[in-house]
């Protein structure tokens, strides 16, 4: 069974950084498309970035414009691991940020979840 691994969350103030990690158990991730989600408290999860698999024709990356140039997704294939650099992070980012394989935007459905990081971001 599939099982995908968050890291990496915590308190920070705004405009500060933090790095998330996604490992996963079971397959290569090198070669599925993987996606953060996040879910802020009372809202629906909503997608964050994507990355996709490196024998895609798709676009490499994906960014929701909330993130777009303060996100950065990235894949590290020796560690079988794929991060979320948050940068300028800002009180609205709060949410439980999770990982998945499969992006927030394709058709196909999301075929593994992670059980989730906490990111706070406050003053």
């Amino acid at each position: 069974q599939v099982q995908l691994v968050e890291s990496g969350g915590g308190l920070v103030q705004p405009g500060e950084s933090l790095k998330l990690s996604c490992v996963a158990s079971e397959l290569s991730l090198d070669y599925y498309a993987i996606g953060w989600f996040r879910q802020a408290p009372g809202k629906e999860r909503e997608g964050v970035s994507c990355i996709s698999s490196i024998a895609s024709s798709d676009p490499p990356t994906y960014y929701a414009d909330a993130v777009k140039g303060r996100f950065s997704i990235s894949r590290d294939s020796a560690k079988n691991t794929v991060y979320l650099q948050m940068n300028s992070l800002k009180p609205e980012d709060t949410a439980v940020y999770y990982c998945a394989i499969g992006c927030p935007n394709s058709p196909a459905p999301i075929r593994a979840w992670g059980q989730g990081t906490q990111v706070t971001v406050s003053s």
